[in-house]
């Protein structure tokens, strides 16, 4: 391809608005052009890479037996109020109507979509297992879209889906293994270093679910690990062991007066006690309108993620402060479990073995002192409510563990019943009786996949590719185009279109440092510079963007080695996706 016939915008100046690498990059290297907040468009460029990561994508999900449909991205709502998600999802979902009226959604995800044309097919237990995939646009209406097309309005995602028969769950389970499998070869193809995590299934539904992360400082996806024996997960989904503490037991339940306390290290401080000690009460009240009580060890925060998916509610938020006092009588920054009936009372884990603790009286001005879990009160339940942090101990091991943030590229899901339940679907067992399939869902975001290859493969002067998802294999740069240095270029780049290698060949009259300069930016992986100065020796400079390495080769020789060269590449990411 001429660089003279191609559209790409390269910039010097880095946009103001742009805050990460990979932002920085495709927009300086004309990958992207922004339309509006968290909307972007592809240009030739990004187009070129982010065929090469479907083609990758496609290549990995056929491999596993999975369909590929192209679906709409206008769904009918009614679809959306059958699963329950056009009032469970909030804000985010895009919501319209047509001329007619009727409620549409821009689909953000395709489970509804998926088991609504399945549900006339999958009649028999022989119709399953079946698994299926599209790729296409979503929309979601970020309340925060940043980070160039991490984040974005609109994005493309590849979701897959498979279907099972309700009395074989080893089938669902054999396919999630292979999905999880096809998810470790597709990110090492593109030349991602990823990090499966355990994770929360969220608005999806569902049970087991793992994320694939790439660490970063700018993620938004906080990930705690083990350096011991290797455990991982989402810090939503974290957990950690209980810390052994010695408490005393320091007598019978009293009430004491407090006043003017406003934190728990004012607490501690006036009643010269320590936080382990304290039972922090937290009032939330659900998407359904109902309150619970949350109390969790003075010292630690509530995991709101697990509070959600223990109540099994969409939604959760810390009650108002004046709701909470006219409906309950319980003044915020004193409430406390001891003689609360008329709500539910959960408590972590950590609150358990609490003896001589504190916790708010329920009145403003008095906490209880002398608090023994058990004795003073009993909430509903003991679950993990813990939100983990680093330092806390490994469940597995014991040791402490670490903190990270990181990108979420692609999510795994076992969905169970949720969706083919709420359509109605069925179908007739071996034995003769009517049973519901259940679900897996799998979906990996196309252009963060590119963006993160962008943060994992950059210098000071721009991208580095991986070959396997570079928008040309080779860059051709003639010095000065024209006479012998014409030929050699054209003579160049014919017998590597034959061979069928991609190249960008620039033509252009510029500069040779402004070509330079454009070639480090777009961070082909090979370049072919070609000059008078070389040619007398019958000579060309072959130049690798990865390594910096460079050497002259001759004229006869350099289609044949780049060939080579590019193949070798090839191979080593194809040998990474082949290691267990």
């Amino acid at each position: 391809m001429k660089y003279s016939q191609l559209f790409i915008p390269t910039s010097k100046e880095v946009p103001k608005d742009a805050a990460i690498k990979s932002h920085i990059l495709m927009i300086r290297a004309g990958m992207i052009k922004k339309l509006t907040s968290g909307i972007y468009s592809l240009l030739p460029l990004g187009c070129r890479v982010i065929k090469k990561v479907e083609c990758i994508i496609r290549e990995e999900m056929d491999r596993t037996g999975c369909n590929e449909f192209l679906l709409p991205v206008i769904i009918p709502g009614e679809l959306w109020k059958m699963s329950d998600r056009w009032y469970s999802m909030g804000p985010e979902l895009y919501r319209l109507k047509d001329r007619n009226m009727q409620d549409l959604v821009l689909a953000p995800t395709h489970e509804e979509v998926f088991t609504f044309i399945l549900k006339d097919h999958l009649k028999s237990y022989r119709d399953l297992p079946l698994s299926v995939y599209h790729i296409g646009y979503k929309f979601r209406d970020e309340i925060r879209p940043r980070y160039g097309v991490m984040r974005g309005k609109t994005f493309i995602m590849k979701d897959a889906y498979s279907f099972h028969r309700e009395a074989d769950p080893g089938s669902l389970d054999k396919t999630y293994n292979d999905m999880a499998i096809a998810y470790r070869r597709i990110f090492k193809r593109c030349g991602l270093k990823t990090i499966p995590v355990s994770a929360d299934s969220g608005s999806m539904g569902g049970s087991l679910s793992e994320e694939f992360m790439v660490p970063s400082n700018i993620g938004e996806e906080e990930i705690i690990q083990c350096g011991s024996c290797g455990y991982v997960a989402n810090r939503a989904k974290a957990e950690s062991k209980n810390e052994k503490i010695a408490y005393r037991d320091t007598g019978e339940l009293s009430l004491v007066e407090t006043p003017d306390i406003k934190t728990i290290e004012d607490l501690t401080h006036f009643l010269k006690t320590s936080s382990e000690y304290m039972i922090k009460s937290l009032l939330y009240k659900t998407s359904d309108g109902k309150f619970v009580l949350a109390l969790i060890r003075g010292d630690l925060e509530v995991n709101e993620t697990k509070l959600k998916n223990y109540l099994d509610v969409p939604e959760l938020e810390p009650a108002d402060r004046g709701e909470a006092f006219e409906k309950l009588g319980i003044p915020l920054g004193f409430a406390g479990p001891v003689g609360v009936d008329k709500i539910s009372v959960v408590a972590d884990n950590s609150v358990k073995e609490i003896k001589g603790g504190v916790t708010g009286a329920n009145k403003k001005d008095r906490h209880y002192v002398n608090v023994k879990s058990g004795r003073d009160f009993k909430p509903d339940e003991y679950i993990d409510i813990r939100l983990v942090s680093e330092g806390d101990l490994c469940p597995a091991c014991g040791s402490a563990l670490n903190m990270f943030k990181g990108i979420e590229l692609g999510h795994i899901f076992k969905l169970g019943d949720k969706y083919t339940r709420s359509f109605s679907v069925t179908y007739l067992d071996e034995d003769g009786s009517s049973k519901v399939p259940i679900m897996g869902c799998y979906g990996i975001g196309v252009e963060r996949t590119a963006a993160a290859v962008i943060e994992q493969n950059n210098d000071e002067k721009g991208i580095i590719w991986p070959i396997t998802v570079s928008p040309f294999h080779v860059h051709i740069i003639p010095i000065k185009y024209d006479g012998n240095v014409r030929e050699v270029s054209d003579l160049i780049l014919k017998q590597l279109d034959s061979a069928g290698v991609e190249v960008l060949f620039d033509d252009r009259g510029e500069r040779p440092g402004v070509k330079f300069m454009d070639a480090d930016l777009i961070g082909i992986p090979f370049r072919v510079t070609v000059g008078e100065k070389g040619l007398k020796d019958g000579k060309v400079e072959l130049f690798n963007r990865k390594t910096g390495d460079r050497e002259l080769m001759k004229v006869k020789d350099a289609a044949g080695q780049l060939k080579k060269r590019i193949a070798e590449e090839i191979k080593i990411y194809e040998d990474m996706a082949d290691e267990k």
